[in-house]
């Protein structure tokens, strides 16, 4: 162990806390802070570490694989580059600037029950344990095919080491073949189950007793999903398969440790091979979403033929007795009869408190004049459905969900723009007969907004909403959405078990002529709208199925009307509103809903749910059902009236409101006061306007907050240049080293402030309009002036900007005019670089042009070198210090022109 380490070799002096060495390998690095002080700090300081220092000498920081930051109250843990998981770009340089979500990326340590541990005394004697931090080191953390280190959190380690804990009881008392072998995870959607089973997988596949291990999906997307996730653990440790035969051969091959398959394509092989000597074998069998169609036939013929299995069921909705059907085997109701003990849960509420998932919020809208919530008792009747199926009501619902959907979805006029690896070959990826085939090509562009799912009863009501959409749509352009369509069989209405009924993607055969008539005509649009070519036909359905969840998951799309597909198994980080237009229960309701609320970035901060059907009383039944009594007010958020006004929490502890946040800035940073003076001052007042944008944020999706915002845009503008005035002069300051860690501990919510900011096309409307009045309305100037400053992208775009108003007078065409003005001024700005740097002109001018193409300058590998002169045979001259002033140059120049 290494204490208070002083390094002087970098870009400026670091002193390290506490280093942990494994065979003289510094594997552990801890940062701590006194107590009081923000944990955050201990972060930024650390981040501070690798841009600085961890680099210097002989490099041997860089090796570090897990960071632990405590302030002695909460102590937390990460790895090395998990935390540029969420911002990393492709084929680039990890980002190295602060983003609202990194912090999000480090857990805490918690016991085998999901309590956490903070305190640093209790955290040291637990995960510095020299079997536990040894065991975290060797056997828990993951290094992706993606270059990415990943450690498991609590809860995955413990669910692992109890699944291998079974096996291994169940190996010593010849437990095997039975439910006693094996058990259920119970671990709730969102929380990262695929790398739990892919770990658990792993380490089975390595016991010496061990022949097989078999993971079971239920459908073809999970399929090829599954297998996707798992080559991003590990290239090739897993095997899919696309045929039964394939199957036949993977079971026989010794060499075939880890085999994914799908439960129908396992029940085949059984029925055609009922003596096969794979049977005889060892074998672990994990299933994954083990809640849904393994409660039949087919889960009874598996543990039947297969005489020496272990099986272990990952869910995230159990069943229970109480949401269990009366059909069925009555031996296969619930999870626990189907796989036995339950071996771990971390339910809904632990992932929200440790903020793995997002929070629901639920609107239900009134569409009808009764609407009573119907029991089970009750049938549901004709007339009802039909009265639900009116044309009025279709286009009241429809007509609701154009009027809202920018709202909901952030994707406002200006508005929610944020970084995204956006997929650029998905005709080819959906068409691709082998996973392996096609390789993913993603390109990092900023989007806009998030997408939505559209759940509706029944195919003829997928059918009339689609229509309406269409007719709306038609009437009023300017509300246009990219909308698409997909079932593959009438589904009952209503399961009275609450399971989501699985719909095939592989088989429309199903289908009446009028359903799949009309779904033919809906793929036909989407093919005119993204120029592609399926139909209804087999081989061309699956691949539409897997288009429309590609599409899905890169925001192209921006509504899927389904009837059941997309509910269960799904996950798109982009997509934030689910449009509920059908009777969803207990598992069913948390699955669907659940599909909302995978963690992006700072913007996302919930799942929208918003139900057209009378769901309150079941969505709270089955919060209490998979969370507990106490949880609605975690899993959901509070009201409007709690947000803007302020509450008190669980703890009795004030919250305070918008209300109180807005009077609080203009009482105690007016804008007449010229300047805010004094360091603290200027802390208290960036963390106070970065909790306004992040409440600003969370209320812009309730109705109630329009006309409601209590400052004039003038006036936020203005708060919000003073914001950026204080984050440009600190990193001046920073670059200069008159700052020592003062800003270690402060969050500038940029991402906040990029989704509400004008863009360029806003400013040239404006530069029109002061053109129109013969450069004579000063009071244009002024809003463009306040614009500029409290914008992030256009601060660096300043002097363009106004040089260009400058000489505005002689324009005729001011669009035409400023592309040209900005083509001349890169041209010059960019011959000025090179020979100013003197570099090598024609490599230089390729780098500018991929940079401009990939949306950011490539600081890693070998590109940024072959641009640079050369060095002299003789030395001298700093080639490190010159590489880091060129990138520097760089980056400004791209920030200049980019996006304009």
């Amino acid at each position: 162990m290494i204490n208070q380490d002083e390094v002087d070799t970098g870009k400026r002096q670091n002193r390290y806390d506490v280093t942990v060495l494994v065979n003289g390998f510094p594997l552990v690095h801890i940062e701590l802070k006194r107590r009081g002080v923000p944990i955050r700090e201990a972060f930024n300081q650390i981040d501070r570490y690798q841009r600085d220092s961890f680099w210097a000498g002989s490099g041997l920081f860089e090796y570090v694989q897990i960071f632990v930051i405590s302030n002695g109250t909460n102590t937390k843990y990460y790895s090395n580059t998990t935390r540029f998981n969420a911002v990393k770009e492709a084929g680039k340089a990890r980002k190295k600037t602060k983003t609202s979500n990194s912090f999000e990326f480090t857990s805490f340590w918690a016991d085998a029950n999901n309590k956490v541990i903070p305190d640093l005394v209790d955290f040291t004697k637990t995960f510095f344990a020299k079997h536990t931090i040894l065991n975290v080191l060797t056997k828990y953390c993951i290094f992706t095919s993606e270059q990415l280190l990943l450690v498991m959190r609590p809860y995955q380690i413990v669910a692992t080491e109890r699944i291998l804990n079974r096996i291994e009881i169940a190996h010593n008392y010849k437990k095997y073949g039975s439910i006693a072998g094996g058990g259920y995870i119970w671990h709730t959607t969102g929380s990262g189950k695929t790398l739990t089973s892919f770990k658990a997988a792993r380490l089975a596949s390595k016991l010496d007793f061990i022949d097989k291990v078999l993971f079971v999906v239920d459908r073809k997307d999970l399929d090829y999903q599954t297998m996707r996730e798992y080559d991003r653990f590990e290239k090739g440790a897993a095997n899919s398969n696309t045929s039964t035969t394939v199957l036949k051969k993977q079971l026989e091959d010794a060499d075939c440790h880890i085999i994914i398959t799908t439960i129908q394509k396992l029940a085949t092989f059984i029925k055609k091979n009922p003596a096969h000597e794979v049977y005889e074998k060892r074998v672990v069998i994990i299933f994954d979403e083990c809640h849904r169609s393994q409660f039949g036939d087919m889960h009874q013929a598996i543990t039947k033929r297969f005489r020496k299995y272990h099986l272990f069921g990952f869910t995230g909705t159990p069943i229970f007795a109480l949401n269990a059907g009366t059909g069925k085997n009555p031996n296969l109701r619930t999870t626990a009869q189907a796989f036995g003990d339950q071996l771990h849960s971390y339910t809904i509420v632990d992932a929200i408190n440790d903020k793995n998932v997002l929070p629901f919020r639920v609107d239900y809208i009134k569409t009808m004049d009764k609407e009573e919530d119907i029991e089970d008792v009750k049938v549901w009747d004709i007339d009802r459905e039909k009265a639900y199926m009116s044309p009025k009501r279709i286009a009241l619902v429809t007509s609701y969900i154009l009027e809202h959907f920018d709202q909901k979805t952030y994707r406002k006029a200006f508005e929610r723009t944020y970084a995204f690896n956006v997929l650029t070959n998905v005709s080819e990826l959906a068409e691709a007969k082998k996973r392996e085939e096609v390789e993913e090509i993603k390109q990092k562009q900023r989007i806009s907004g998030f997408n939505s799912i559209f759940a509706v009863s029944s195919v003829q009501a997928a059918k009339l909403y689609y229509e309406e959409f269409m007719r709306q749509m038609t009437d009023s352009p300017e509300k246009g959405l990219k909308i698409a369509v997909i079932y593959s069989y009438g589904a009952n209405e209503e399961d009275p078990d609450g399971i989501l009924d699985e719909e095939n993607p592989e088989d429309t055969s199903a289908l009446d002529s009028t359903s799949r008539d009309f779904l033919e005509k809906a793929i036909s649009d989407y093919n005119n709208q993204f120029n592609t070519n399926y139909d209804t036909s087999s081989d061309k359905f699956q691949s539409y199925y897997k288009d429309v969840s590609l599409r899905m998951k890169n925001k192209e799309l921006d509504l899927l009307i389904v009837v059941n597909m997309f509910l269960t198994g799904f996950d798109a980080t982009t997509l934030n509103t689910l449009w509920v237009d059908k009777n969803l229960k207990m598992h069913g309701l948390i699955q669907a809903y659940s599909r909302t609320n995978r963690i992006l970035n700072s913007i996302k901060t919930f799942g929208n749910i918003v139900c057209f059907r009378a769901l309150q009383k079941r969505t709270d039944a089955a919060i209490s059902l998979f969370g507990d009594k106490e949880a609605g007010g975690i899993v959901t958020l509070q009201s409007f009236g709690d947000y803007y006004n302020g509450y008190d929490d669980s703890k009795g502890k004030h919250i305070d409101g918008y209300v109180d946040m807005i009077g609080k800035l203009m009482t105690e940073f007016p804008l007449d006061e010229p300047q805010i003076i004094g360091e603290e001052r200027q802390k208290e007042f960036i963390a106070l306007l970065g909790a306004i944008l992040r409440m600003r944020n969370l209320l812009q999706s309730f109705d109630e907050f329009e006309g409601k915002e209590l400052i004039s845009e003038r006036d936020f503008q203005d708060y919000l240049g003073r914001y950026q005035d204080l984050r440009d002069e600190w990193a001046e300051r920073r670059k200069k080293g008159e700052l020592t860690d003062i800003d270690d501990d402060i969050v500038f919510e940029i991402e906040l402030i990029r989704q509400i900011e004008i863009n360029i096309d806003y400013i040239l409307i404006l530069v029109a309009k002061y053109h129109d009045s013969h450069c004579m309305d000063k009071e244009v100037l002024i809003t463009i002036q306040k614009a500029v400053d409290a914008s992030p992208e256009l601060r660096s775009k300043k002097d363009l900007i106004e040089n260009f108003i400058a000489g505005i007078n002689e324009v005729d065409d001011v669009l035409n005019e400023w592309h040209s003005y900005v083509a001349e001024e890169r041209e010059k700005a960019l011959v000025a670089l090179i020979a100013e740097e003197k570099l090598k002109e024609e490599e230089t001018r390729a780098f500018v042009a991929g940079a401009f193409r990939d949306g950011g300058i490539k600081t890693t590998g070998t590109d940024i070198d072959k641009i640079l002169p050369a060095v002299s045979r003789f030395g001298g001259g700093n080639r490190k210090a010159k590489k880091e002033t060129v990138i520097e140059k760089l980056k400004a120049f791209f920030e200049r022109f980019w996006n304009i």
